[in-house]
Order: structure tokens, then C-alpha cells, then sequence
């Protein structure tokens, strides 16, 4: 049990509402932040309890930013944890809340889970995750569900639209799909049973590298130039 467990099982706190194989998530991709100073950005507040196991987790090294629709969870605030009431829907509150933050470390998209409010907050707040940081979609499974925008297989679900971070990380290896921003900053992708986990980390061109004495012809190598030479004829 980690201690994101242990806090949901045994500690008092408020009321969390998580899918039982997140924890497991969360602390795979965030207990190498714990031990320095942070800043979370949590969109979707509900009660208030995830909020908390952060603190607990992070140890108070951590400074807190979340947003909710319901006016009710700014009663929420404490001296590490600043609220904001908007809408993912709404790209000039998204637009105002990245001038209102500082660089976060952790993004973790909780809030509303239809196919607009993800691509929305993705779209507007990806780059203001800061350069090692971690963006958290959670609930991908809204995107087969039709009364959250969703659909099997349907192009604006979040789902497919994610699916283009998978061309968007091999760019270097396609002229097809231009190298941007997006290619140089994120290092890998987690798609777990209804979470995305984005790991960024500054990169660059990829090289292969060989090491060692050959000792028998490769059998590969022949093949890929006796196909290169059939095909110049």
C-alpha cells in the first residue's frame, strides 16, 4: 500500500472519489517530485478531499491551484491551496487562470470530462506544465460515452484526439508529421485504463548508437540493401 492508499483508507479527510487503480498511477509517475517544491494545478474539486491527500502526500512541499465551476469550494482555500471558479468550457478563463499561476509541475485534469473540456485544457494549459513536469488526463473513458461528446472511435473524443501525441513523439522519423513543440518537450506517454500520464522532458533528435565487435553478418542489413538495390533497377 502507498501512501496515497494509506491516506484514502486511513486517514480522515474529505470526500475522494477515485477509480481504485489510480493510486497505484499517481504514485509510479509523482514520488520523484515529493521531495522538492512543487506546484499542482487540480481541475475539479468536488469535495475537496483530493486536495488534501496532495498536501499529505507531498508533505507540505507543495503549493496547490484548482479550479471547479461550483462557487461553493472557494470556502475550500487555505494558505496552500488558492481556488479558482470557471470552466474548462470557457477559453478566456483558461486563458486568464495560466496568467494567474505560476509554471506548474503536476497537472491533473479531474473536472468535468466531456470530449470539449479536456481538448480545451490541454490545448491552453500543456505549455504551462513546466519543462520535467507531468500532465494527468483522467476518466478517458467519457470519450466512448455520447452524453460527454464521446464515441466509439469518434474523432473529437479526446481518445483519438490523443492519439496524435503518439504520431507527434516519432516526428523525427516522418516528414509527414512536422516536429513541434509538442515533439520536442514530452519525453513519453502512459495511457493506463482511463488515464493519460504525459512525462515531459526537454528533447532531441534520437540517434541509434552500436557498441561491440560483429561476429556473423547481419542478416537484416543484407536484406534491407539487396531490397534497396531490386527496388533502384
Amino acid at each position: 500500500m502507498n501512501q496515497l492508499e494509506h491516506f484514502f483508507k486511513n486517514e480522515d479527510h474529505r470526500l475522494i472519489h477515485k477509480w481504485n487503480h489510480y493510486f497505484e498511477i499517481y504514485d509510479r509517475h509523482l514520488k520523484h517530485l515529493k521531495d522538492g517544491k512543487i506546484n499542482i494545478l487540480e481541475i475539479g474539486i468536488a469535495h475537496g478531499g483530493s486536495l488534501q491527500m496532495w498536501e499529505y502526500y507531498f508533505k507540505g512541499n507543495v503549493s496547490i491551484y484548482a479550479v471547479d465551476i461550483n462557487p461553493e469550494c472557494k470556502k475550500l482555500e487555505n494558505e496552500n491551496i488558492k481556488i479558482f471558479i470557471g470552466s474548462q468550457e470557457d477559453e478566456a478563463f483558461l486563458i486568464s487562470l495560466k496568467k494567474s499561476i505560476p509554471v506548474i509541475d503536476i497537472l491533473i485534469d479531474d473536472g468535468g470530462h466531456t470530449m470539449k473540456q479536456q481538448i480545451n485544457t490541454f490545448k491552453h494549459l500543456f505549455d504551462h506544465v513546466a519543462e520535467n513536469g507531468i500532465y494527468i488526463c483522467e476518466d478517458l473513458h467519457t470519450s466512448y460515452w455520447k452524453h460527454f461528446g464521446g464515441g466509439y472511435k469518434k474523432k473529437r473524443s479526446f481518445i483519438e484526439y490523443s492519439k496524435n501525441f503518439i504520431d507527434k513523439i516519432h516526428a523525427w522519423h516522418t516528414p509527414k508529421v512536422p516536429v513541434d513543440d509538442f515533439t520536442t518537450s514530452v519525453h513519453s506517454l502512459h495511457y493506463y485504463d482511463s488515464i493519460l500520464v504525459i512525462e515531459k522532458r526537454k528533447m532531441t533528435k534520437p540517434f541509434d548508437v552500436k557498441a561491440g565487435n560483429a561476429s556473423i553478418v547481419d542478416f537484416y542489413e543484407k536484406e534491407l540493401v539487396s531490397n534497396s538495390a531490386s527496388q533502384s533497377k
